[in-house]
């Protein structure tokens, strides 16, 4: 075997592809967490002794004292008792787990592929960003719980949305990266359909931050109607868009966090169709095609799942449903988009 194959070989990609599966998994639990309201369940951030839970009922007491010290149990959780605190411990433990497990994943294959020279020049400098990408995620996870430990029994939802973006980006680029090693060969693709390709993943990606929105503030409660917002209405009879400035409410209003999240999700639907529609008129490949074929499938799973989430009034079964779907077409905008990429 020579240097070339020796390098950025199968072992590599099946490395980067079980680090999006790890993500992927890691996404979902961080769902369950948000929709079961546990993300502020521990309170200090121990990046190694943090990894064993209480072991005894003596330190689940400590623990749960500890949690009594701030706002969500001073204001929201007061009836609570160590069972119900158990079981929120639980999913936030694990999501910090998982968060850590990721982080050996990618950096003891890296080290040991960089010393056995298994990583050509490029995989290399794209494995850097990998990692920073995932320590970034990292501190933005503790940047959102810091949120909800001062004054206010909930977390920022800016810092949300910025954590669960990251993510989204973390796993498209860690999935773009293996694909480059999949394909490392590509045909000529449209130029025109390329950039609506990618003018789509943005939308998407915007699609997602609102997303985060909605579940920060909580707003999938209201509005539980569709198509209408309320009984033919747009603004619920218990709240209301009047905050100053007018824009305000689309990013921190409730009303209009949903409304903007409904809508957009509209346009990405009729975006990907549109694509479908564009690509027609070309030839394309099987894999072109394939990711075609996906994003239509795949919006309209997410589409109907997002309509059941709201009428049902966000289910945690649901709610992880919409976020997993989100997650599938996100891969699959990405994978599109490789396809029609020089």
């Amino acid at each position: 075997m020579n240097k070339d194959q020796k390098k950025d070989n199968k072992a590599v990609i099946t490395w980067l592809l079980i680090g999006c599966l790890l993500i992927f998994i890691m996404v979902v639990v961080g769902g369950i967490t948000r929709l079961t309201h546990s993300g502020l369940s521990i309170s200090n951030y121990r990046l190694i002794s943090g990894t064993i839970p209480p072991m005894n009922e003596v330190e689940w007491q400590e623990a749960f004292e500890l949690y009594k010290q701030y706002p969500e149990y001073q204001k929201l959780n007061q009836h609570f008792t160590l069972a119900d605190f158990k079981d929120i411990y639980f999913w936030e433990w694990l999501h910090r787990v998982i968060g850590r497990f990721i982080g050996i994943v990618f950096l003891v294959p890296f080290v040991y592929f960089l010393a056995r020279r298994q990583l050509s020049k490029s995989t290399t400098k794209k494995a850097l960003i990998l990692l920073v990408l995932g320590a970034f995620q990292g501190f933005l996870g503790w940047y959102m719980v810091k949120s909800g430990l001062i004054d206010r029994p909930d977390v920022s939802h800016y810092r949300l949305a910025a954590h669960l973006t990251t993510a989204f980006i973390t796993f498209a680029y860690t999935l773009w990266v293996a694909l480059d090693l999949m394909f490392p060969n590509r045909k000529k693709a449209n130029i025109g359909l390329r950039n609506l390709v990618r003018f789509v993943l943005a939308v998407l990606l915007l699609q997602i931050i609102w997303g985060a929105f909605v579940a920060g503030l909580d707003a999938g409660f209201i509005h539980n109607h569709w198509p209408m917002m309320s009984e033919g209405k747009l603004i619920h009879e218990t709240v209301y868009i009047e905050q100053t400035p007018f824009l305000k409410n689309f990013i921190e209003g409730k009303s209009g966090v949903q409304f903007i999240h409904r809508y957009l999700a509209y346009i990405v639907v009729g975006l990907i169709i549109f694509i479908a529609y564009k690509a027609r008129k070309f030839e394309v490949t099987i894999y072109q095609k394939k990711g075609i074929n996906a994003l239509l499938i795949l919006v309209l799973v997410q589409f109907i799942s997002g309509v059941l989430t709201l009428l049902y009034a966000v289910p945690v079964w649901l709610g992880v449903v919409h976020q997993v779907f989100a997650f599938f077409l996100l891969a699959a905008m990405t994978f599109t988009l490789h396809r029609y990429t020089k």
